[in-house]
């Protein structure tokens, strides 16, 4: 038996019912352990108790809903299984630092708890920390290489790098894709705020912005965030992405990396 592979079953049947009771024993079960050996596997082998990342994963999604959609606290209570709003909101503000109430206020403060995946090296889970931001209409000036998901890797150092040598140090980097759904890199722009002579005008319309800072500006740090975005962040949050290009904001030494989300 592969235990990483069961494992990865377990936290999928997981996902599926995290408005619902899961029952440790089913989980062990699926293990083909008792209940038991089962949390200390989990334990020793997540850094996190079957419980704790129950309950984040839930409090992580309650989050997002709440500032999705116009839920009451109680509703959101029952639905991830607290026996009250007291109980429910207690949790809550333990997690995110903020009061439910607080949430349309204050999005910025949400924490995402990503759903594990195992590989047979080890767990990746990432507790991620990021904004809810509104930006205006961006007007930005620049040049792009035309690229792929491959080529990106060294296509985006090499074109910072020339436009810099040339223009002075960049504002922004973008990265458009072939379709929608993010699956094919299509072009990689390094832009300005300011006009500037022999550069092309683009146009990003207002929007809302997932924000996700790195303490970084090098290349390896921004793509590392990119992975951990598509590989963890994504596939455990509830917003949609609008079809809109990703932006890197260079400033102070760090990087905010920006993917447009529907309102």
């Amino acid at each position: 038996m592969n235990i990483y592979v069961k494992l990865n079953e377990i936290i999928e049947y997981i996902e599926q019912h995290l408005e619902e009771k899961i029952d440790n024993k089913e989980l062990a079960k699926m293990l083909g352990t008792n209940e038991y050996t089962f949390q200390r596997v989990f334990s020793i082998i997540c850094n996190v108790s079957i419980a704790e990342y129950i309950r984040n994963r839930r409090l992580s999604n309650a989050g997002q809903e709440l500032f999705l959609n116009n839920k009451k606290v109680i509703d959101m209570a029952i639905k991830y299984g607290y026996n009250n709003a007291t109980a429910f909101s207690r949790a809550f503000e333990k997690f995110h630092g903020i009061k439910p109430s607080d949430v349309k206020k204050k999005p910025e403060k949400l924490k995402m708890y990503t759903k594990i995946y195992f590989s047979e090296i080890n767990e990746i889970n990432k507790n991620v920390e990021y904004k809810i931001v509104q930006k205006e209409e961006l007007i930005l000036y620049g040049k792009n290489i035309k690229t792929d998901n491959i080529n990106i890797k060294t296509d985006a150092p090499k074109l910072y790098k020339d436009i810099n040598a040339q223009y002075g140090k960049p504002e922004y980097g973008m990265v458009e894709y072939e379709d929608k759904e993010r699956t094919y890199v299509k072009a990689y722009w390094i832009l300005y705020s300011k006009k500037i002579k022999n550069l092309e005008k683009k146009v990003i319309p207002e929007s809302k912005w997932i924000s996700i800072r790195i303490n970084s500006q090098e290349t390896k740090d921004i793509q590392e965030a990119s992975d951990i975005f598509y590989k963890n962040f994504l596939p455990s949050c509830k917003f949609t992405l609008r079809n809109l290009p990703e932006i890197e904001y260079y400033h102070n030494e760090i990087t905010d990396f920006l993917i447009a989300i529907e309102s």
